[in-house]
């Protein structure tokens, strides 16, 4: 299999603080073997955050999805809450916060981000999403 050639996995979680361990070392392995090793630091530092927010901030089940296209990265996380995520906080107000800063991270850190609203096998919640585009 080539860099080239589109992929897409998708890992279900439990709410469970584990999950996030799980994901992140998954998500390594991942693009270790599709030849992108080269983003595998920055993809699990955003990674961790959006599984971070998905287990602490919902009661629920939850997703790790990680689709590879077109020289695009995208990693997203869904959860059962459908309420939107809070706003991304302002770089320079985080030294101070004891929390807040996980989504600022993942606007500095990857290329594109967003969210939406997401139904999977019946339960309602969001799928909150990142790109790193590839520098190769």
């Amino acid at each position: 299999m080539s860099e080239t050639e589109p992929w897409e996995y998708t890992l279900y979680i439990p709410n469970d603080v584990r999950a996030v361990t799980v994901s992140r070392r998954t998500l390594r392995l991942i693009l270790t073997l599709h030849g992108l090793i080269g983003l595998a630091d920055t993809a699990e530092l955003l990674a961790t955050e959006l599984v971070a927010n998905a287990v602490r901030h919902t009661k629920g089940p939850a997703a790790l999805r990680v689709r590879w296209s077109a020289g695009v990265l995208r990693i997203g996380a869904w959860d059962a809450d459908p309420e939107p995520p809070e706003p991304p906080r302002e770089l320079e107000k985080l030294a101070e916060a004891e929390e807040g800063r996980g989504l600022a991270m993942v606007r500095a850190c990857s290329d594109l981000w967003g969210w939406q609203p997401l139904t999977r096998n019946g339960n309602r919640g969001k799928y909150v999403w990142c790109e790193l585009t590839s520098a190769a």
